[in-house]
């Protein structure tokens, strides 16, 4: 990737915001291979014969930025970070949906990798995973962010902490307690 694409990125995005409605059409070429990317991550984490492709989630997500054009862009980071969220809510939508929440066949197997879960192998279902940082969201909305930027979009915590303004200290301090927390959650759901 060359180094100027990122910058390139951020630009487009500014001018998208402003109006310029040819931005977006030359933006999509400089994002598409990483919105691929963190779309695979998602999709990696479905259950076997998931009608949603990655493609389609990619697309999905296409559509319903098209219409984001409010959005005040801060940079690509940010961009990701947004486009990551729209997947997490496309799946989400879907599991509801197709009801694996209530009949538990089916869910989606999330795997909580880069340390969230205490012990590898151990998973939780997609509509789960969300409940809990909707509820680590009204408890304490960054660090939410943290997980969501982090685990979700795929964010380093230096770019996890550009979008959030913060230090990234803070980040690491946030993403080991929001994985606490999760946990605690998610077993205390598995429970009741």
């Amino acid at each position: 990737m060359s180094e100027d694409i990122p910058k390139d990125v951020t630009l487009l995005l500014k001018n998208w915001c402003q109006g310029d409605a040819q931005a977006f059409d030359r933006l999509v070429p400089l994002v598409y291979a990483e919105l691929r990317r963190i779309a695979h991550r998602y999709m990696i984490r479905e259950r076997a014969g998931h009608t949603l492709q990655t493609s389609a989630l990619v697309h999905e997500v296409y559509v319903r930025l098209i219409d984001a054009q409010q959005v005040s862009w801060q940079n690509r980071a940010h961009f990701f970070a947004v486009s990551a969220n729209q997947m997490r809510r496309i799946l989400v939508d879907f599991a509801r949906r197709r009801g694996y929440q209530k009949r538990g066949g089916g869910a989606a197997r999330v795997e909580l990798q880069e340390e969230v879960v205490a012990s590898p192998g151990r998973g939780t279902d997609l509509v789960a995973l969300d409940a809990a940082l909707e509820a680590l969201a009204q408890f304490d909305p960054r660090k939410a962010k943290v997980v969501e930027l982090r685990f979700f979009g795929g964010l380093t915590p230096e770019e996890t902490a550009e979008v959030l303004h913060v230090s990234a200290d803070t980040v690491f301090r946030d993403w080991r307690l929001a994985r606490i927390w999760l946990m605690n959650e998610l077993k205390a759901g598995e429970r009741g």
